[in-house]
């Protein structure tokens, strides 16, 4: 079973911005639908929360099953009901309707990866009520000119004699680091590069962006990349990368192809292209 599944429910803030969102949101008989089953814990706490009705959806038989016992030993089993397979799977007729909420987490690193947008514009299209709520209602990817203290590592060059460097080429454009880590610094205050709306029926089209930064001054070797969901208006949640912070999300640092110098309040561009599921980000030095 993939790690992820663990740190994801250990993390307080996020479990905690999704349970006062919930609370917020749900009102007496209303039925919600939730993307990503996993442990179960964000249906339960839908059930908590008083919906009359929790289907939720987990792909993975395995993971299913062990949700649904998970459900039953915490004795909302008479409420909750798990769909084993993937949420455009679902049929309306096996929801039992439109339905009035919908909650998920599948969101990953760079926001995109796990299939968000594509997933939600579905559901909310086939299987929500006009209107219909969404937590998280958006996500943005946030971007700042960063330091990797450590400077470049893992980089082939001679090995045994022989010269390496051309298969750095094949290298990830980005690495991941917690946000807790030492070693990353930011450089300039933070920016959103892309803001997207989770409860649109419409389809989001690939697309590119520039946002402004003004840097901190000193030496920048890269983008630092993390993620913040709106829950709704009044509910947030970003694994901003600070010194002894933790979130069950990593931060992406995008290498510069080389370090540049920068000025206390010079203004620099990020840029960045999604394809509805990959991220890439650069930045513009003219």
């Amino acid at each position: 079973m993939p790690n992820w599944h663990f740190t994801i429910v250990a993390d307080a803030g996020r479990n905690a911005a999704y349970d006062v969102a919930l609370r917020r949101a749900i009102k007496p008989g209303m039925r919600v639908l939730e993307i990503g089953t996993g442990t179960g814990i964000l249906a339960m706490m839908a059930a908590r929360a008083g919906a009359a009705e929790v289907v939720t959806c987990e792909m993975n038989p395995v993971i299913a099953s062990a949700a649904r016992g998970i459900i039953e030993t915490n004795g909302y089993g008479d409420v909750v009901r798990v769909f084993s397979g993937h949420s455009d799977k679902l049929a309306l007729a096996e929801l039992g309707g439109r339905a009035d909420l919908l909650v998920s987490e599948i969101v990953s690193n760079n926001l995109l990866g796990e299939e968000v947008l594509p997933t939600h514009e579905k559901a909310m299209r086939d299987l929500m009520k006009p209107g219909a709520q969404v937590i998280p209602a958006r996500g943005r990817v946030r971007v700042a000119l960063a330091e990797d203290l450590a400077g470049e590592t893992g980089r082939m060059r001679m090995v045994d004699g022989f010269d390496l460097s051309l298969f750095n080429d094949l290298r990830a454009p980005a690495r991941s680091h917690s946000v807790g880590s030492k070693r990353i610094e930011l450089r300039s205050e933070a920016s959103d590069l892309f803001d997207f709306d989770l409860g649109s029926r419409r389809v989001c089209t690939p697309a590119k962006a520039r946002t402004c930064v003004r840097a901190a001054g000193g030496r920048v070797n890269g983008i630092a990349q993390w993620i913040a969901l709106d829950m709704d208006e009044n509910t947030h949640y970003e694994n901003r990368p600070m010194p002894s912070t933790t979130s069950c999300w990593d931060m992406m640092f995008h290498a510069l192809p080389a370090p540049i110098e920068t000025a206390p309040g010079q203004a620099m561009t990020i840029a960045g292209s999604h394809d509805r599921h990959n991220l890439t980000i650069w930045m513009d030095i003219l």
